[in-house]
């Protein structure tokens, strides 16, 4: 029942707003006549990240172009298969970046036979989706099967919309409740809402913590080891709301 209430004081807010919009209505005119009190409030509505979007990817270096894309191919469907057999549904898979080039930066020590193993380079990356709690366990996987560039995830919550209308929510039960010790104060009694309008914040940008980790591996995967110790992150977003109130 409250959360009906809830959303029905969110939605009659909305529709005046609508209304005065439609109308074109004129700013909120304050004189003896239009007794009002006008109150800007601000509020915050914090959750737990609801899905974990995973980074992984390979670098591969090969003598010639031929060479570098077939130990390509072998590390790419391996991290592929490996996921598969893991349970990710292929839909949650997708492909981020990929190319073959000839390599254009070597370390000053490298011998020349080293140079000469290392004169092209292969990237491929992609996104895994998943729940928080799984994230730890899609990364090991695809380390495990090769991929030595590794490690961002960035954490997001599905329903934004839900999120800010509940920051909403509060920022003008906060702007009701100042507006009621401002009423007391005057020594008139507060009517009830006539206009609300919600200036909503920019879209936030998914939370990145861990930076893109290079696991360079020599000789193959990374041997067996368990996860990685990954905490889920919290998504806020806030609102600001112009509510102006009718007095007696």
């Amino acid at each position: 029942m409250r959360v009906q209430l809830w959303r029905s004081a969110v939605v009659a807010a909305a529709m005046i707003v609508i209304t005065a919009v439609t109308a074109q209505a004129q700013a909120v005119k304050v004189d003896k006549n239009n007794r009002t009190i006008a109150v800007t409030a601000s509020d915050k509505a914090t959750v737990d990240a609801d899905l974990a979007v995973v980074h992984i990817g390979f670098q591969i270096y090969g003598p010639d172009e031929a060479t570098t894309y077939a130990d390509g191919s072998k590390t790419s469907n391996a991290i592929m298969d490996a996921l598969k057999k893991a349970g990710v549904p292929a839909k949650a898979i997708e492909s981020e970046n990929q190319s073959l080039q000839r390599n254009q930066y070597h370390e000053p020590q490298e011998s020349e036979m080293d140079r000469a193993k290392r004169q092209f380079v292969l990237n491929q990356s992609w996104t895994v989706k998943a729940k928080p709690d799984d994230a730890a366990k899609v990364l090991n996987i695809a380390v495990e099967a090769g991929a030595n560039q590794s490690g961002q995830i960035d954490w997001q919550y599905q329903d934004m919309n839900g999120l800010q209308a509940k920051a909403a929510g509060s920022a003008l039960a906060k702007a009701q409740a100042i507006a009621q010790q401002m009423a007391q104060g005057l020594n008139v009694k507060l009517a009830g809402l006539v206009f609300a309008s919600n200036q909503a914040p920019e879209s936030p940008v998914p939370v990145r913590i861990e930076q893109f980790a290079k696991l360079q591996s020599v000789g193959g995967p990374i041997p067996a080891a368990p996860p990685l110790a990954i905490k889920t992150h919290q998504i806020e977003t806030s609102a600001t709301v112009y509510a102006v109130f009718a007095v007696e």
